[in-house]
């Protein structure tokens, strides 16, 4: 556990099996603009909580792990983000736990988490449209519908770099 000594805005995520993060991580090296890549592949709840319900947050995703099944997922598709590529991703378990979550800190929201969640994975941001819909055509030519391990989440400071590990709750 790391307690900054400086506040900053929690992120929370799920953290994928290690085989999938390789290969999701490996798309993402490949197709994101390396100047921009600072972090790995990830699939984002929450994007900017405030850092006074630390606790509370911790505890919150503890319960929502410990002793629960790892949610089913499967990446079900390419979303044009229009500058850019994502693999959208289904979990009806997991849009519960964030349902659940939402609630719970529904008066703490930014807009962005207060609209509706789009799960997703980035591995292209910030390209030409014209890049991106390169991208997603190859990238369909040969897409099927897989299985995606979501094994837990995790909560993260972020100061504007690579974010920073505040606290992991595996399912299970």
């Amino acid at each position: 556990m790391v307690t900054p000594s400086v506040p900053a805005p929690i992120i929370v995520s799920a953290i994928f099996a290690a085989a999938d993060l390789a290969w999701l991580d490996g798309l993402r090296r490949a197709h994101f603009p390396p100047e921009r890549n600072v972090i790995p592949a990830h699939l984002t709840l929450f994007h900017h909580l405030p850092p006074s319900i630390e606790g509370e947050l911790r505890a919150c995703l503890a319960r929502a792990t410990r002793g629960i099944p790892a949610p089913v997922a499967r990446i079900a598709g390419l979303m044009n983000l229009g500058r850019g590529t994502a693999f959208r991703i289904e979990s009806p378990a997991l849009e519960d736990i964030r349902a659940d979550l939402a609630a719970r800190f529904s008066t703490l929201l930014t807009p962005q988490d207060q609209a509706g969640w789009r799960p997703h994975v980035t591995i292209q941001n910030k390209v030409t449209p014209e890049d991106a819909r390169a991208l997603q055509r190859d990238l369909q030519a040969g897409f099927t519908p897989r299985p995606l391990a979501i094994r837990g989440l995790a909560a993260w400071y972020y100061r504007g770099g690579p974010w920073e590990a505040l606290s992991r709750h595996a399912f299970g």
